[in-house]
């Protein structure tokens, strides 16, 4: 055991970044397992005959049977698991119940508008949040400004406690059907993302807001920008040089923490907005409990987040190496 270690410890301090990225790589693997068994068991949890959902209360029971022995429902669990993973290694997602579509060829028609959706509105948090809250706690730092720093916080505490489809369905009736002046459903240009961009985007921007100052507050407070401060340098270089970077670096790790709310509320502000995405076809299905939709739809929306905290992990272990030594 102890030679074991020995070589473990030696393989980790000749190469940091191999292992960093394999223990990663290991980590994402487990959780996109445990996604797809959980994804695979709560569907099956739900009550009733998805078969008899889909064909409908009439339908002869021979003709039921016959399309359950199709689908293989008329099996135990443990061997509908296996076929299911056995078919989703070789990429096979299983075919709607209620249209008959292969569900690989829905989730590549649907997958792209909700990519679009979620990039869009992670980009404007981190757009919006970053420098917004840089600039709040150089604005009211040392307590400078007290009646800036009360509406900033009321305000964030007030945005970061409202549902997105509450928004969502407040921005609808505010600015879609009382002044017309954006669309109120569907895609159907540019003006069509702004809604669910701001729908999804508010909230979680409002809490990376109040993050990102707080940690801004105690890098400016640390030591070394003391120090940089007493030697007279300037102060935007100082903010550039020192405090963004420290400051930086817990708030991305928030950010990505936040990832998993924004796209699980794709799936409602899609609903509200009649976006052609994934999330209004998952809420749909789970409805008619149309299983391989539902399944397909939980992978991909939960490996979409796995992912991108592996980058986000990445990302910051560019921006601080010594993090990556203390991880391995």
């Amino acid at each position: 055991m102890t030679t074991v270690s020995a070589r473990l410890g030696a393989l980790t301090r000749r190469h940091p970044w191999g292992v960093f990225c394999c223990r990663r790589a290991a980590r994402l693997t487990v959780s996109l397992f445990v996604v797809v068994t959980a994804s695979f068991a709560m569907i099956r949890l739900v009550p009733g005959d998805p078969v008899r959902a889909a064909l409908g209360v009439d339908t002869p029971p021979e003709l039921v049977a016959a399309k359950r022995h199709e689908l293989g429902l008329d099996t135990g669990l443990p061997t509908q698991y296996w076929r299911y993973l056995r078919d989703l290694v070789h990429g096979d997602l299983g075919v709607s119940l209620v249209t008959g579509e292969p569900v690989a060829d829905l989730v590549g028609a649907r997958l792209p508008a909700t990519l679009r959706l979620a990039v869009l509105a992670f980009a404007c948090v981190l757009v919006a949040a970053l420098p917004g809250g840089l600039l709040a706690a150089v604005w009211t730092r040392g307590g400078r400004r007290p009646r800036a720093e009360l509406t900033f916080t009321a305000t964030t505490s007030a945005l970061a406690g409202v549902p997105d489809f509450v928004l969502a369905a407040g921005l609808t009736a505010g600015l879609a059907v009382g002044l017309r002046v954006l669309p109120a459903a569907g895609d159907a240009g540019p003006q069509s993302y702004v809604l669910p961009v701001v729908a999804l985007a508010l909230a979680p921007a409002a809490v990376l807001l109040r993050i990102v100052r707080v940690e801004t507050l105690k890098v400016l407070a640390a030591d070394h920008v003391r120090a940089a401060r007493a030697k007279r340098l300037p102060f935007l270089p100082l903010c550039l040089r020192h405090v963004a970077p420290n400051a930086l670096t817990a708030s991305l790790t928030l950010a990505g923490n936040l990832l998993p709310s924004l796209i699980a509320g794709t799936v409602l502000v899609e609903k509200v907005f009649a976006w052609p995405g994934i999330g209004s076809a998952m809420a749909q299905s789970v409805a008619a409990q149309d299983y391989a939709v539902v399944e397909a739809s939980v992978l991909v929306l939960a490996s979409s987040v796995l992912v991108v905290n592996f980058l986000v992990d990445l990302a910051l272990a560019l921006l601080d190496p010594r993090s990556v030594i203390r991880e391995t």
